[in-house]
């Protein structure tokens, strides 16, 4: 397990580096649900996602000669800009692996960070397998996007946030993929407030760590297209941390269906005048569409804004999916 001790110490490590987003009240939302709905800003982060935060930690953490080494990842987009990002402030090589499912707009943000980008087969396995493959023959430095210590205390400098700048908050609603995010964010507000509610959102499909939560044990899931492309990817058979942190800390999980993203991201754009990626609005989302009836202040992580344009414009003209979008 991750101890408050070492999300305060990130904090302290990162300050200089990432930023501390806002928190708003979106009224619109208040309106709809009967109660306070606030929004954290964590798209306006630098590189337009919560990913900086542990990648920062870990990379800020890495000796000298690791550095030297190089440091990889496989990412669905975010985790990757995030590491391209922190390796160029210290001057590190990093090769980012990633599936095909990953959208062009991403592979591109991480080569322009300086990054290599290298596409290796359909699934986050697939690019796992290749960081795998570096770190014995090549001796490279892996910093993986969510099971790794120091990336899960940096995320949790999110949940530090929350409680300082929405204090009365009853309920958070975190983003689910392989669980760095909310493994952080519920060890840091569990250990300060342990009556805050905090539910998992995820994607009805291909939903990895929700199916894991209900076999009991880390499992693969088929990857699927979807509007969170972000979410996506397994949580690795040799989970060390997330998957039983999230067991332990996380309230309830809760799956939206493609049609309620686009209601969320289409919400996120016409009433908050924000541009969200599809992970970044499945809080938002479970809102609109009634999956949740919070009885007391409630606040909706919103994660990330990293989306083909051309998505966007779709989706918020009405498309309902990837299908209908393409």
């Amino acid at each position: 397990m991750i101890a408050l001790s070492d999300i305060q110490d990130a904090r302290r490590r990162i300050a200089g580096i990432v930023r501390e987003t806002p928190v708003d009240q979106s009224e619109s939302l208040s309106g709809r649900v009967g109660v306070p709905v606030f929004l954290k800003h964590e798209q306006r982060q630098i590189t337009g996602a919560f990913k900086l935060r542990g990648a920062a930690n870990a990379v800020e953490r890495l000796s000298a000669a690791e550095r030297a080494r190089g440091v990889a990842a496989a990412s669905t987009g975010n985790h990757g800009r995030a590491l391209a990002y922190a390796a160029r402030r210290t001057g590190a090589r990093a090769i980012i692996a990633m599936s095909s499912l990953v959208p062009m707009n991403k592979v591109k943000a991480i080569s322009a960070l300086g990054a290599e980008a290298r596409i290796v087969g359909r699934s986050q396995d697939d690019a796992q397998r290749e960081v795998d493959r570096m770190v014995a023959e090549e001796g490279i430095v892996s910093v993986p996007p969510f099971d790794h210590a120091d990336v899960i205390a940096g995320q949790g400098t999110i949940g530090l946030e929350i409680l300082e700048q929405a204090p009365e908050v009853q309920t958070v609603l975190v983003p689910l993929s392989g669980g760095g995010l909310i493994a952080g964010i519920a060890c840091a507000i569990k250990a300060l407030r342990p009556t805050v509610r905090i539910l998992g959102i995820s994607m009805e499909r291909g939903a990895a760590m929700a199916a894991s939560l209900q076999a009991g044990r880390p499992v693969e899931v088929e990857e699927l297209p979807t509007l969170a492309d972000s979410l996506g990817g397994g949580v690795g058979h040799a989970n060390r941390y997330t998957f039983s942190m999230v067991r332990d800390l996380v309230d309830d999980v809760i799956l939206v269906s493609e049609a309620e993203i686009a209601a969320g991201m289409r919400h996120a754009y016409l009433e908050e005048r924000e541009v969200v990626e599809g992970a970044g609005a499945v809080g938002i989302a479970a809102l609109v569409a009634g999956r949740i009836r919070p009885s007391g202040p409630v606040l909706a992580l919103v994660s990330g804004r990293n989306i083909d344009m051309d998505l966007h414009r779709r989706v918020i003209a009405g498309a309902d999916g990837l299908e209908d979008a393409a």
